[in-house]
């Protein structure tokens, strides 16, 4: 029952009490004393409307401003009625709506800077509800971790990600470094701020990759130009020196000579064999950039494939395909991109040693190149595409490094690893 009704059913029942009681007590007496009484008893029942104007108009205020903050409606305010009561509470209400409309639009103005911010960072950011579920998660965040579709409400434990799961595992305001498919590094930190009283998570990302293979360029380019300017220098004059010797003995048709003679040509052979060493090297600095044409990837594949065919059969080595029928056509470098798979099949091959299968699938704009050779042991994932690198004994570790170079030119993303199964496989995203 509201305060209202019961406000009238007590005037109703005093007023009625007094009507019946003066009925009684005059109903005998001179009627000039009932008309007095009548007349009071109206200006009761006036004086009592007065006062539930008074007393209830405050509460009807104090109603339809609760109800104007429950609906989130801070744009009502009461008008001054004159009375000095019901000013004063009009007064405070209207500064209270008048301060938590201020309020409101400024803590919107943030969130939607906090917002803009967030979008705009070239780190990416991942903020985490009170169970661990992502609430954000920042357009650089979604393309260094290549999560095209919504994450949101999904668990860090849910989505499997490398790269989420180490960061997660970070002790909060701590930093690591983190490296993924053998070549690919993210610099994660962990920090924890207070929402509603209780902590809540965010992981700040940074993608270290195309900072560290510049420097790494820059720094094997001047070694590479170092060691190639020495070596062809020594390698010109040793080779004329070398071959006016070889001229002079062999003017000379003695038997004594013969065996100088075939020590110079291994003596030459052997600079040769060094100048085609480092003109491998110096190849990868000297990469052009990349020039695009449409090709078909999958004939592509299949060309390199057959001028290696030979080479696989003397291995006993066989090629298996799971290719799509569909044709997958896109903007690259043919030269260059022969060269990769030219690269990849050899060390497939050479990881098989005698008897096995190279198995070469694709599914839309996904390659992959596998074989079920060694396999890559996990301490070496982390350093197979640095330069110099190499786990077989006589390597260079040039192959892998020109690999790495043509594909991120092109923009390829890809990945390098053995897995439980104990295949090794080379993935390209084009």
């Amino acid at each position: 029952m509201s305060l209202k009704l019961k406000y009238f059913l007590f005037i109703a029942f005093i007023h009625a009490l007094l009507i019946v009681l003066s009925y009684f007590l005059l109903k005998d007496n001179n009627l000039l004393f009932f008309i007095p009484v009548e007349m009071g008893i109206i200006f009761s029942l006036y004086l009592s409307y007065r006062i539930y104007k008074a007393f209830i108009r405050p509460l009807k205020l104090l109603q339809d401003g609760t109800e104007a903050i429950k609906e989130e409606d801070f744009n009502i305010t009461f008008a001054k009625t004159g009375a000095m009561e019901m000013d004063q509470l009009i007064s405070v209400y209207n500064q209270m709506i008048h301060k938590i409309r201020e309020e409101r639009i400024s803590h919107k103005e943030q969130h939607f800077f906090l917002e803009k911010l967030i979008d705009a960072s070239p780190n990416g950011i991942v903020i985490l509800d009170y169970d661990n579920r992502i609430t954000t998660i920042n357009g650089a965040a979604r393309k260094m971790l290549q999560m095209l579709t919504d994450v949101e409400g999904q668990s860090i434990e849910e989505i499997r990600h490398p790269v989420l799961q180490a960061a997660h595992a970070l002790a909060p305001e701590s930093s690591s470094v983190i490296s993924v498919d053998g070549w690919k590094k993210y610099k994660c930190h962990s920090a924890n701020f207070i929402h509603r009283g209780f902590d809540r998570k965010f992981l700040l990302i940074e993608e270290l990759s195309d900072e560290i293979l510049e420097a790494e360029k820059r720094a094997y380019g001047r070694v590479i130009r170092m060691m190639a300017h020495e070596v062809n220098n020594s390698i010109g004059a040793v080779n004329s020196i070398l071959q006016s010797v070889k001229d002079s003995m062999e003017e000379n048709e003695g038997g004594e000579n013969k065996e100088m003679i075939e020590a110079l040509d291994i003596a030459g052979g052997r600079n040769q064999r060094l100048n085609t060493f480092m003109k491998n090297f110096a190849d990868i600095i000297r990469l052009p950039k990349p020039s695009l044409e449409k090709a078909d990837l999958k004939e592509v594949l299949q060309r390199i494939v057959g001028l290696m065919q030979l080479q696989a059969a003397e291995k006993n080595i066989e090629f298996r395909w799971q290719l799509s029928p569909e044709s997958f056509e896109t903007q690259v470098d043919i030269a260059q991109i022969e060269q990769v798979f030219i690269n990849i099949i050899k060390n497939a091959m050479d990881a098989i040693e005698k008897e096995g299968v190279i198995l070469f699938t694709m599914e839309g704009s996904e390659l992959c190149i596998a074989d079920n050779g060694e396999g890559i042991p996990a301490e070496m994932e982390a350093n197979i595409f640095k330069p110099f690198y190499s786990s077989k004994p006589n390597g260079q570790g040039i192959g892998l490094t020109l690999i790495k170079e043509i594909l991120h030119r092109h923009d390829v993303n890809f990945s390098l690893r053995t897995g439980t199964d104990g295949w090794t496989r080379f993935s390209m995203e084009f």
